[in-house]
């Protein structure tokens, strides 16, 4: 498989932007297949608080990574990059141009970069650190992070728990520090060649869109599925924005005024960080969702340079 012949299409952008249905008329157009690159979709137990596409899209786009796994596996981004790579290997035979969809930005590092080498985790080690989240909350385990890898703490997001736990996780399973990793293995380009176009709107239309689309889950049944996945809360799958304001709401931390409120701002927030980790990759072409001919034109720019690099 060469690189000269597959075309990724990765299309990315914060929560609520519009991704799924624009994907979806892209892939129509280029009669091709979508990988869902979003860290919850995989889960087929997690449906109202993911914004899956629903049955009616999938239906006109065959979707992967959708619904593939249960909260109940241990799945990782180093298993996604892994599964994903090998899937495309395949698909790629069928259609020179895949798409990947999604807001999950490690994830999209993994199909673009490729990721460092890590240590294989001691579960119970994750587990001791996600209960002292649970009890603790982040301070101590920033602290620890602070102290033992001062050169990560200065760069990672500190609001992103499960980044620190990975972290200290790595740091707690191989006395060695998260930095050291990240530095020490040269990673494979990919097999093929990547495109990048990011969706955004104006924030205070996208921060309308978020809170339109949380009414929209609630009205659904979002605190019912929640409380159908209470059970499990402590599982990683459902350590995010969406699940954890409603489980707080059922230990009667707040009313369920105050939930909801949560759930929007937090869907804000997470959209802000999102935009974040997207803006810091400059090979990103930013359009608005209703700029589909503009997307068509980026990618035969690209391709039309990518032939001619190829060529010489």
């Amino acid at each position: 498989m060469s690189s000269q012949s597959s075309i990724l299409i990765s299309i990315v952008g914060p929560t609520a932007v519009g991704k799924t249905s624009f994907a979806i008329d892209l892939a129509k157009t280029l009669n091709t297949e979508i990988l869902s690159v979003d860290s919850r979709q995989f889960y087929k137990e997690m449906s109202i608080g993911t914004a899956k596409p629903n049955e009616e899209e999938l239906k006109q786009v065959k979707h992967h990574f959708v619904d593939s796994h249960s909260i109940h596996d241990r799945y990782s981004v180093g298993s996604f990059e892994v599964e994903s790579k090998q899937l495309l290997k395949k698909l790629f035979k069928k259609h020179p141009t895949m798409l990947a969809v999604g807001g999950a930005g490690l994830f999209f590092k993994s199909l673009w970069y490729g990721l460092d080498e890590m240590p294989t985790i001691n579960p119970e080690i994750r587990e001791e650190l996600n209960a002292q989240y649970a009890t603790k909350g982040l301070t101590p385990l920033l602290e620890e992070l602070k102290i033992g890898d001062p050169a990560y703490y200065e760069v990672v997001d500190r609001q992103n728990h499960q980044r620190i736990i990975r972290a200290l996780e790595v740091m707690r399973s191989s006395d060695k520090t998260f930095t050291a990793f990240r530095k020490s293995n040269p990673v494979q380009p990919p097999f093929y060649k990547n495109i990048k176009i990011g969706l955004n709107l104006d924030r205070e239309i996208l921060f309308k869109r978020i809170d339109q689309r949380m009414d929209e889950m609630i009205s659904m049944g979002l605190f019912d599925e929640a409380e159908r996945l209470l059970p499990f809360r402590a599982h990683n799958a459902l350590q995010t924005v969406g699940y954890k304001e409603i489980f707080h709401y059922f230990d009667g931390d707040y009313d369920y005024t105050e939930a909801v409120r949560l759930l929007k701002r937090n869907s804000r927030r997470y959209a802000k960080r999102q935009l974040t980790w997207f803006k810091k990759d400059s090979d990103i072409h930013w359009i608005a969702p209703n700029q589909m001919s503009e997307a068509l034109a980026i990618i035969n720019k690209e391709l039309d340079t990518h032939h001619m690099d190829q060529s010489h």
